[in-house]
C-alpha cells in the first residue's frame, strides 16, 4: 500500500480544517452539498463527455494502482540476469530454453526467448522498446482523464461561483438570501481548486511517476536480455546494470549483487 497517498490526502484535509479553526472559523461552514453537486457532478459529467463510460469508470482501478502501486526488487532482478548470463556462457544460449518457462516477468520472459530463438540483437531491441513505446503510450492514455479532471473541476468551481452571484444579484432585495449564495459562489471555487491540487492532479503525477519506474525496469531487462546473448562476463553485466540505477540505491544495491 502507497503509505504516502493516504497520508498525503489526510494530512491536506487536516491542514485546511485546522487553518479554518485557527482563524476561528467552523469547518460545517465549508459544508455545501449544492456546491460539492456542482462540482463534482459536473466534472464527472465533462468526463463522460470526453472519455467512454468505460475510460470514467476505470478511474476507480487507476486510484487502486496509485494505492497499491506494484514493488520492484532491483536486486533480485539484477540477480536473476547474472544467473541466466552465467549459464549461457557455461552452456550456452540454448541451456536458457529450460529456465524461460520459470520467468514470472512476461516482458523478460518475451526477451530470453527471442534471443533462445536466434532473433538478430537489433531486432530484439527493437521489439522490446516497440513495446516499452506502446506501454507508455496507454499509461499516458489512463493518466489524461486525471489529467483533464484536474481541469474540469476549477473550471465547474468558477461555474459555481457565477450560479451563486448571479442568484444573489437577483435576489439583492432579500437579504436574507444574500448570505448563502454568497457561500455557494465562494465555496464552490473552494472545492474546486481542493479537488484538483489536491486529489486529481497529484493523482496524476503519481501514476507518472509510476510509469517511468516500470520503464526504468524494462530497459534494464532490455541491457541484460542483450548482454546474455552478446555473451559478456557476468560482472561487466552486473556495473552495467546498476549503472541504470538512481544513486540513491545504486551502491547499496552495487554492493548485494557483488556479494
Amino acid at each position: 500500500m502507497n503509505i504516502g497517498l493516504i497520508i498525503g490526502l489526510g494530512a491536506g484535509v487536516t491542514v485546511l480544517a485546522m487553518a479554518i479553526i485557527i482563524a476561528g472559523g467552523d469547518t460545517f461552514w465549508f459544508i455545501d452539498p449544492a456546491s460539492l453537486m456542482i462540482v463534482v457532478g459536473g466534472t464527472i459529467s465533462a468526463l463522460l463527455v470526453a472519455f467512454p463510460i468505460k475510460k470514467v469508470m476505470s478511474m476507480i482501478n487507476l486510484f487502486k494502482i496509485a494505492l497499491f502501486p506494484s514493488s520492484y526488487n532491483y536486486e533480485e532482478l539484477i540477480m536473476d540476469i547474472i544467473s541466466f548470463s552465467e549459464k549461457a556462457r557455461r552452456e550456452g544460449l540454448l541451456a536458457l530454453e529450460d529456465t524461460i518457462a520459470e520467468v514470472d516477468d512476461p516482458f523478460m520472459r518475451k526477451g530470453l526467448q527471442l534471443i533462445v530463438d536466434g532473433t538478430d540483437p537489433s531486432l530484439v531491441r527493437g521489439i522490446l522498446e516497440i513495446e516499452i513505446e506502446q506501454m507508455v503510450i496507454r499509461h499516458d492514455a489512463n493518466k489524461r482523464i486525471f489529467d483533464d479532471a484536474s481541469t474540469f473541476s476549477p473550471a465547474f468551481g468558477m461555474i459555481g461561483t457565477l450560479m451563486g452571484l448571479i442568484m444573489m444579484l437577483v435576489n439583492l432585495s432579500d437579504k436574507s438570501k444574500i448570505g448563502p449564495y454568497l457561500a455557494v459562489a465562494l465555496i464552490t471555487t473552494f472545492y474546486g481548486a481542493v479537488l484538483c491540487y489536491l486529489v486529481l492532479s497529484p493523482l496524476a503525477t503519481k501514476l507518472d511517476q509510476m510509469t517511468q519506474e516500470e520503464v526504468l525496469i524494462k530497459q534494464i531487462v532490455i541491457a541484460g536480455v542483450l548482454s546474455v546473448h552478446s555473451g559478456e562476463n557476468p560482472r561487466i553485466t552486473k556495473d552495467k546494470l546498476v549503472s541504470f540505477l538512481p544513486a540513491s540505491v545504486k551502491d547499496n544495491i552495487s554492493e548485494k549483487v557483488g556479494e
